[in-house]
């Protein structure tokens, strides 16, 4: 079964190949150009074994941030381990090696970007290409990336517009964050990113708390706890929110009866499955 990848827009010839699962936006080369800020692309990726990036050169300023996973980061022939929660930039001019920990292959978002303006926020913030921190806040810089990721792939015609206050934002909030180097809470962090992915990857045939915590090897009130601290709604919240965003979807694009979708995804009881959807689209 081939890798997951969902591109929105055209796909780039400097994206890797050696991803298993991919969510990424395309917003144009020139969306930024002279002195404007301009969001490009944006994304995530759930990296392979063998995921390596070796570059020389890049054509635009990026940012990158580590969800999940561990690796080794090379900028500027300076050798930099990866761990939940690293951030580092890098664009032109700036030679970067990325590389994956077959161990424990990494989960990382990014978002590239044109306009002298993003050049000087990089620079007053101190993350001026060729940079690695690590942040103190890594949930909000993942709230942060998730909607940029939301707004690059609308297709409206506000969307660059959005993505580029939230870039905006971006910087500022790992300016605001600083460094840390906390172990427990980049574990929890890791742990929380590891049952968000579960329910993200299994929503379908999932039901209960139980089901998510005893798969990912946690106690149902850490899992709830985790939530609370990263997330903005309880995993069950989460898990009924991709559950009506498949039914609608497939409301949308098919004749096929609502008793139908709710069975299939684990509702026993239409009526059930109504009130669900009505909550999450008032509708």
């Amino acid at each position: 079964m081939g890798p997951a990848i969902r591109n929105t827009g055209n796909v780039l010839t400097f994206f890797s190949k050696q991803v298993l699962e991919a969510d990424r936006f395309y917003l144009g080369a020139s969306a930024g150009t002279g002195r404007s800020l301009g969001v490009v692309c944006g994304g995530w990726e759930r990296c392979g074994a063998d995921y390596r990036v070796d570059r020389t050169d890049f054509p635009f300023y990026s940012l990158e941030f580590v969800a999940r996973g561990a690796g080794v980061l090379t900028l500027q022939g300076r050798a930099l381990s990866l761990h939940p929660g690293s951030v580092f930039s890098y664009g032109p001019g700036v030679s970067h090696v990325i590389g994956s920990d077959p161990a424990a292959p990494l989960l990382k978002y990014f978002v590239d970007f044109t306009g002298r303006a993003g050049a000087k926020l990089l620079a007053r913030y101190d993350l001026s290409p060729g940079t690695a921190v690590r942040v103190a806040a890594p949930e909000v810089v993942l709230r942060i990336f998730d909607d940029l990721i939301t707004n690059g792939s609308s297709g409206t015609r506000q969307g660059p517009a959005i993505c580029a206050t939230l870039l905006e934002l971006l910087i500022l909030k790992i300016a605001e964050g600083g460094l840390i180097e906390d172990a427990h809470r980049m574990a929890a962090f890791s742990t929380y990113q590891g049952c968000r992915q579960f329910i993200q990857d299994h929503f379908a045939t999932l039901w209960t708390l139980e089901e998510i915590a005893d798969a990912c090897h946690v106690d149902k009130a850490y899992l709830c706890r985790l939530f609370k601290r990263f997330d903005r709604q309880s995993p069950h919240q989460y898990l009924t929110q991709l559950k009506m965003t498949r039914a609608a979807q497939c409301l949308r694009g098919s004749e096929r009866l609502v008793k139908e979708i709710a069975f299939e995804l684990g509702f026993g009881d239409v009526f059930h499955f109504s009130r669900a959807f009505k909550k999450v689209f008032g509708l």
